[in-house]
């Protein structure tokens, strides 16, 4: 057998384990949407809580598509199947590329992940507890008192899961951060010498991921600007070689 052949059977046979790996996350992707698709509407009246509790009396959200009372909760059952299957999916790409990983990158590894799926819920839970509320209590209150506030379902609905998204995200800064540290990449040193230019940089992150007005940006923003700061906690329990001697990677 030639060199050729040896080489490309491997690859061939990973793509195989990724492409099984990959159906598998759809499965259950899937079987979740299944699952949930009954319970569709109860789960687009807890999603929009956050802003019918606060509409002034006589308002409402409404329907401005005829298809919008069937699709919004089709896609929210949608979103929500993928957010509860976060974990399984990073257990399959976790048990990808684990046999690649040597022991100790091993035991870093698991904490990690385990730390990725707790913050990005967090954040989740962040936007949904925190962030909706006080930014449609805002919303509903400096209206001229003469409109009447109709938000249409769908809207409402791709507001709500941006900001998921983008808070979800956000929360896995100390992640990045400690990996950007502990791959070398960076220093402790040199990012807190960086930190004025990382706290303006958050808030232009925040302009371009939530809507168009500084109350979201702001409430992006500062969660970003501490995540960072912890991040830069955790990376000081890395080790660096100074003149073959190990050293805290302090700034």
């Amino acid at each position: 057998m030639s060199t050729d052949s040896t080489n490309q059977a491997p690859l061939v046979s990973h793509l195989v384990e990724l492409r099984n790996r990959l159906l598998k996350c759809v499965l259950a992707i899937l079987i979740l949407f299944i699952g949930l698709y009954s319970f569709a509407n109860d789960l687009y009246l807890i999603v929009s809580e956050p802003l019918r509790l606060l509409l002034p009396a006589g308002s409402s959200l409404i329907a401005t598509e005829v298809a919008s009372p069937f699709l919004a909760p089709l896609k929210l059952t949608f979103a929500v199947a993928v957010l509860i299957s976060v974990p399984y999916t990073l257990f399959q790409a976790w048990s990808f590329i684990a046999p690649a990983l040597y022991k100790n990158e091993k035991q870093i590894a698991i904490p990690l992940l385990i730390s990725s799926i707790f913050l990005f819920y967090a954040g989740v839970l962040f936007a949904y507890f925190v962030v909706l509320p006080l930014i449609f209590g805002f919303f509903t209150t400096v209206g001229p008192g003469e409109v009447t506030v109709m938000t249409d379902i769908n809207n409402y609905l791709n507001f709500v899961l941006k900001l998921f998204f983008a808070f979800g995200v956000t929360f896995e800064i100390p992640v990045a951060t400690y990996l950007l540290i502990k791959a070398g990449v960076t220093t402790v040193a040199t990012l807190s010498k960086k930190r004025p230019y990382i706290f303006l940089g958050c808030f232009v992150v925040g302009m371009l991921i939530t809507p168009p007005d500084i109350f979201s940006q702001t409430l992006l923003a500062i969660p970003m600007w501490m995540l960072f700061e912890l991040g830069l906690i955790a990376g000081r329990t890395v080790k660096v070689v100074v003149d073959g001697r190990e050293e805290e990677n302090a700034a």
